[in-house]
C-alpha cells in the first residue's frame, strides 16, 4: 500500500510502457505531472535531475517488460489529413472535407479507431454529410449517409534502431449510402494498402502509403491505384514542449481501366493539439489539385483527434 488516490502506472505492462515517446516521459518527470494534464502527486524533478540522469532512469524503467513485439511509441508519428499511418492506435476522429467551389458540399467521417495487443488495429468509418445538388436549374442542400467502411491494420515490422515502420492493411467499403445524393459509390470496394513510416533526427519525418481500389462493379467505379505521402517535423513549443507538426503531403491517383494520366493534389496543412496532455489534437489543412485544375476544386480539410488510451475527452486540460 502506498497510500495515494491515483493508481500507479504498472511499467512492466507493455501496452501502457509502450504507448509514449521518451521524451514525453521526460517531460512529466522535469516539470512534474500536471504538466501533462496528470496528477499533483508526481513532483518535478528537473532541478534535482539532469537530463543525462533522467534518460538513465527512463533507459531502467524500459527493462521493467520485454515489449519488443511492441511498436515504440517515438514511431506513433502524428497523423496527417489523408495518409494512413503505420502505427496502431487506439482514436476517434471527426475528419470534414469543405468544398466551396461549384456545387458546395460537407462531407463528414467520424472514425473509430481500436488496437488489438501489440501489432493490430480494427477499424470503422461512419461518412455523413450535406450537398447542394442542382435541381431545375436552381440548387437546393440535401444530407445523406455515406458508404460503411470497415478495416484492419497489422504492424509487420518495426525497428528501433532505424526508427521504421511498415504495416499492411484493408478496407472495405460497404454500399450504405445514397449514389443520387452524391454520397455512395453503389456498390462494395475493396482497398488493400501497405503503410510506412519513418522518424529523422530532429524530429522530421515522412510516411507512406499505397494501395489500389477495387469495385464488385467496375460499371460504377472504376479500379484506381493511389499513393499518398506525408511529410513534416515536430516542434516543440512552450513550456511543457506541446508537439506542433507542420506537413506537407503529396496524393496521386490513377484509373487503372483507362489511359489517362494521373491526378496529384498537394495538402499543406498543420497539427497541434489543444490540451497539455496533447491527446485532443486539431490539424488544419487545403487539398489543391496540381493538375486538371479546370474540372478539379480546392477542398479544405479539418479534423479533430482523440487519443482514446490516454484519458478521457475532458481530461489533461
Amino acid at each position: 500500500m502506498v497510500g495515494f488516490d491515483v493508481p500507479l502506472p504498472d511499467f512492466s505492462d507493455c501496452n501502457f510502457a509502450t504507448r509514449e515517446a521518451d521524451a514525453d516521459w521526460a517531460t512529466v518527470v522535469a516539470e512534474g505531472g500536471p504538466a501533462r494534464g496528470f496528477s499533483e502527486i508526481m513532483p518535478a524533478f528537473g532541478d534535482a535531475l539532469s537530463d543525462e540522469q533522467t534518460g538513465k532512469i527512463l533507459s531502467h524503467i524500459r527493462t521493467f517488460s520485454d515489449c519488443d513485439e511492441w511498436p515504440k511509441g517515438e514511431l506513433n508519428l502524428p497523423r496527417a489529413l489523408f495518409t494512413t499511418k503505420a502505427y496502431p492506435e487506439d482514436e476517434l476522429v471527426f475528419h470534414s472535407d469543405i468544398k466551396t467551389e461549384g456545387l458546395d458540399k460537407i462531407g463528414n467521417k467520424l472514425i473509430y479507431e481500436r488496437r488489438i495487443g501489440a501489432r493490430d488495429q480494427v477499424e470503422v468509418v461512419v461518412p455523413f454529410g450535406w450537398n447542394t445538388i442542382d435541381t431545375s436549374g436552381h440548387t437546393e442542400w440535401t444530407s445523406s449517409v455515406g458508404d460503411l467502411t470497415l478495416g484492419a491494420k497489422r504492424v509487420l515490422f518495426h525497428s528501433s534502431s532505424s526508427n521504421s515502420i511498415f504495416s499492411a492493411g484493408g478496407e472495405v467499403l460497404l454500399p450504405t449510402g445514397d449514389e443520387d445524393e452524391g454520397f455512395g459509390n453503389g456498390t462494395t470496394v475493396f482497398e488493400p494498402y501497405f503503410a510506412a513510416g519513418k522518424l529523422f533526427p530532429g524530429d522530421y519525418f515522412v510516411q507512406f502509403q499505397g494501395g489500389t481500389k477495387h469495385p464488385c462493379d467496375d460499371d460504377r467505379v472504376q479500379d484506381e491505384a493511389f499513393w499518398k505521402m506525408a511529410f513534416g517535423r515536430t516542434f516543440a513549443v512552450g513550456r511543457y514542449s506541446s508537439g506542433w507538426s507542420p506537413m506537407v503531403e503529396i496524393l496521386g491517383s490513377k484509373n487503372l481501366d483507362r489511359g489517362n494520366d494521373a491526378q496529384w493534389d498537394i495538402v499543406p496543412q498543420v497539427q497541434v493539439p489543444l490540451n497539455r496532455r496533447q491527446h485532443v489534437r486539431l490539424a488544419l489543412g487545403v487539398r489543391m489539385p496540381l493538375n486538371h485544375t479546370d474540372t478539379r476544386e480546392t477542398v479544405f480539410a479539418v479534423y479533430l483527434l482523440w487519443d482514446m488510451f490516454d484519458g478521457g475527452f475532458f481530461e489533461g486540460w
